[in-house]
């Protein structure tokens, strides 16, 4: 019988992916004691980067808000693999948003919104959590958006 976030997921449309595998020299998760802290996660869907370029140099707010929910999925993606049932994250933590973008992009909070309304929409009130969002002059793989995220288990 599936657990509460999975029912969540469901009601979404969504269907989780492999985790991502990392591709440098890290893990995907750790986890110390009842933190697990997940490493940052781009917009890979399908083994290929969805959102590619930077913030208000060809890439919409909006295409950034997708890029980012996308992100997040993964790093749900990476959280089931490493603790089994979604139900046992009791609290996501913190998000950290990187952007791309150029130094006169001043929209960030919006797009990372993209992630933190994910949490909310999937974890419920257990998703509501603390956050940085900070411009990057570029990322991996000319990913427009990477987010990391740390989450309690219980």
């Amino acid at each position: 019988m599936p657990g509460t976030v999975d029912a969540n997921l469901a009601k979404l449309g969504i269907t989780l992916p492999q985790a991502p595998a990392p591709v440098a020299n890290y893990i995907g998760f750790n986890q110390v004691g009842n933190l697990l802290v997940v490493s940052g996660q781009i917009p890979l869907v399908d083994g290929k980067i969805s959102t590619t370029g930077k913030l208000g140099a060809g890439v919409s707010i909006e295409e950034g808000q997708a890029a980012a929910r996308t992100c997040f999925i993964n790093l749900v993606a990476q959280v089931k693999a490493a603790v089994g049932d979604l139900d046992r994250v009791k609290r996501v933590v913190r998000l950290g948003g990187f952007i791309a973008c150029g130094p006169e992009f001043t929209q960030h909070a919006l797009v990372m919104n993209g992630a933190s309304d994910m949490a909310v929409a999937v974890f419920g009130d257990a998703g509501r959590h603390a956050r940085s969002t900070i411009g990057v002059p570029s990322l991996p793989g000319d990913a427009a958006v990477e987010v990391e995220g740390m989450f309690e288990i219980g």
